[in-house]
């Protein structure tokens, strides 16, 4: 018959302290074999594999009451892994954010108030922010008859907060979400709507095509270049920037109508908040071009 071991020997050969076997042992996760006329515990040789199996699930995380089960075979140890790991990768993600919002606190000297606000919008669910920003854009064309390719396009992209996301993604997910909860955001991007909707019921092509295009290229390279050389919308270097680019755009609208038109777009909050998604997403930057555009629309009033 193999000797039994005292709750001492179990302690010395595992080099668990004696009150963890005693705590183990009352929860049935490792029982004693029997006890000694003095009421001394005795254990089998199997509490040392028993007690092999509970410290190895214990570090990593298992509860007791799962490890009772898996030592009753209730439950197989690859079924809790698989579970435990599933639970865990959910915890990991949060502790990320958590840990981005602590890095942005600690980056931008926020007060608490603001701290409380990145921490609540930091903690919400992929579904929660996709539902914020489908919000926004049903506000904006509510009601209007928009080209369906371009409305489709605007509903497609969403937020997509990485699982190990950046502090600078963190930022970006809570600058649009306040942005596009913005009462004065939200009426420029309805009027930019509400344009859309007009131009399509006068039976204007809205799709995006090489007109269009083309003309967006030529405003960037051409305005740019003369909003960056300090030119004046008003002189002779800016008419010739207009004469040359106001042919391309398709509609053969007036210098005054095609202003009137762009001016509607030049809001830098409709361009910041495509930079806020590309950097969510992980997409190429954005570049900034409404400079160059409100230059543009300047000088084609000069030339009215």
């Amino acid at each position: 018959m193999t000797a039994l071991l005292s709750i001492g020997e179990l302690a010395s050969r595992t080099g668990l302290p004696v009150r963890t076997i005693r705590f183990y042992s009352d929860a049935g996760v490792v029982p004693e074999t029997e006890r000694t006329e003095a009421g001394y515990r005795l254990y089998g040789e199997d509490a040392l594999v028993r007690l092999g199996l509970v410290r190895t699930l214990r570090d990593l995380g298992i509860d007791l009451a799962t490890i009772r089960r898996v030592l009753e075979r209730e439950v197989s140890v690859p079924d809790v892994a698989a579970a435990h790991a599933a639970a865990l990768a959910a915890q990991i993600r949060v502790l990320r954010v958590q840990k981005a919002v602590l890095e942005a606190v600690a980056r931008k000297g926020s007060d608490p108030q603001e701290m409380q606000r990145m921490h609540k919008l930091a903690q919400l669910s992929d579904d929660e922010r996709k539902r914020i920003v489908a919000g926004f854009l049903d506000d904006a064309f509510d009601g209007l008859d928009m080209e369906p390719g371009f409305a489709a396009h605007m509903r497609s992209v969403s937020p997509d907060l990485p699982e190990d996301p950046t502090p600078e993604q963190v930022d970006a997910w809570i600058e649009l979400a306040e942005l596009v909860q913005e009462p004065d955001f939200k009426a420029s991007i309805r009027r930019m709507s509400e344009q859309h909707a007009t131009a399509r019921e006068a039976g204007e092509r809205l799709a995006p095509d090489a007109g269009w295009q083309r003309a967006a290229e030529l405003v960037s390279e051409h305005a740019g270049s003369a909003l960056a050389a300090g030119l004046d919308p008003a002189s002779d270097e800016a008419a010739a920037v207009v004469d040359e680019v106001h042919p391309v755009f398709p509609g053969a609208l007036s210098p005054a109508a095609l202003a009137d038109r762009l001016e509607v777009g030049l809001d830098p909050r409709a361009e910041r908040y495509w930079q806020l998604l590309a950097i969510i997403n992980g997409w190429p930057p954005v570049p900034t071009t409404v400079p160059a555009w409100a230059w543009f629309v300047a000088a084609l009033r000069e030339r009215g």
